[in-house]
């Protein structure tokens, strides 16, 4: 019984680990908390062309911390004495490597490249999350400041 509380603890703050880790959306409408009440240089443009892409996920220690302890704990219920031992590290290396992935594969999202001639001329492509349809065609504005740069409607 002391092993399904111990893995079931285990999976508990491995879940908790990995969704504080989460990172900040790459939402062309979503803005931290230290973008708020900055100014941002607005130009507006035409939507030259739309391309899908895929936006890689977090890579933090975080998923590979929590799945080695998840994966050392499982480990360890296998074998006695020195087999156990084993067991832990080999389950933590394991368990490590499958967080490390886990991590990545949850926080990967679809996002889009979209290039803009603004209206002065020039060409730029802003990538984003794929949480607004964009047309070639459509007027747009892109909003600039802070080092961070989005397009809007």
């Amino acid at each position: 019984m002391t092993i399904i509380r111990n893995l079931a603890l285990a999976g508990v703050l491995a879940t908790t680990t990995l969704l504080a880790g989460c990172p900040a959306s790459t939402s062309g409408g979503a803005y931290t908390r230290g973008q708020t009440r900055q100014v941002q240089e607005v130009q507006l443009g035409v939507v030259e062309s739309v391309r899908e892409v895929q936006i890689e996920g977090t890579k933090t220690p975080i998923g590979a911390g929590a799945g080695a302890v998840v994966g050392g704990v499982a480990g360890s219920t296998l074998g006695g004495g020195k087999g156990s031992t084993i067991g832990a590290v080999v389950g933590a290396v394991a368990g490590g490597l499958a967080g490390s992935a886990i991590e990545e594969g949850v926080t990967r999202n679809k996002g889009l490249e979209i290039t803009v001639k603004l209206d002065n001329g020039r060409l730029l492509a802003i990538t984003q999350d794929a949480d607004e349809v964009f047309r070639p065609g459509e007027r747009i504005r892109v909003l600039s400041g802070g080092g961070v740069t989005r397009v809007t409607h």
